[in-house]
């Protein structure tokens, strides 16, 4: 049976394309699924007209994200921390500090998105990366200070 894939399938192929599969394959996992159409001339239309509108919400999403980053580069955030002897802080700064702190000043950053290299283990000035979207990073310099 021919089939239109729906979504990116990593054994058939990506999104548009005509694969031959078998019957039993289509009907009970392809089409339940929504990952595939029966290959006819409506349903290349119907394909045609999703790809359409995923290429504007893609669109849309990609510009929210630049406008997001941009406000993000001019944010600092203020960490305050408990220290030890020699400056040295109990534990580590999290992401999850980090989101908290942007949070009070206004922006919500799921935590999962923020990515810090090392552990941040002293007082001082770093920059954190924040993936806002697939392709766009912003970074936000974070101050880590005594308590």
């Amino acid at each position: 049976m021919k089939v239109i894939l729906r979504k990116n399938f990593n054994q058939l192929g990506k999104i548009g394309d005509i694969v031959n599969v078998k019957d039993g394959f289509a009907r009970n996992y392809l089409f339940p699924r929504q990952i595939a159409f029966v290959a006819n001339n409506s349903n290349l239309r119907v394909l045609e007209e999703e790809k359409k509108q995923v290429a504007k919400k893609d669109a849309k999403s990609l510009e929210l994200a630049n406008n997001l980053s941009s406000k993000l580069e001019k944010v600092s955030v203020t960490i305050p921390v408990t220290v030890g002897e020699d400056d040295k802080i109990f534990g580590a700064v999290t992401t999850k500090m980090i989101s908290d702190a942007l949070t009070e000043k206004g922006y919500e950053i799921d935590h999962r998105k923020i990515e810090i290299e090392e552990p941040i283990k002293a007082l001082g000035i770093y920059d954190v990366k924040i993936k806002v979207h697939t392709d766009i990073t912003a970074s936000v310099k974070t101050w880590v200070v005594r308590d």
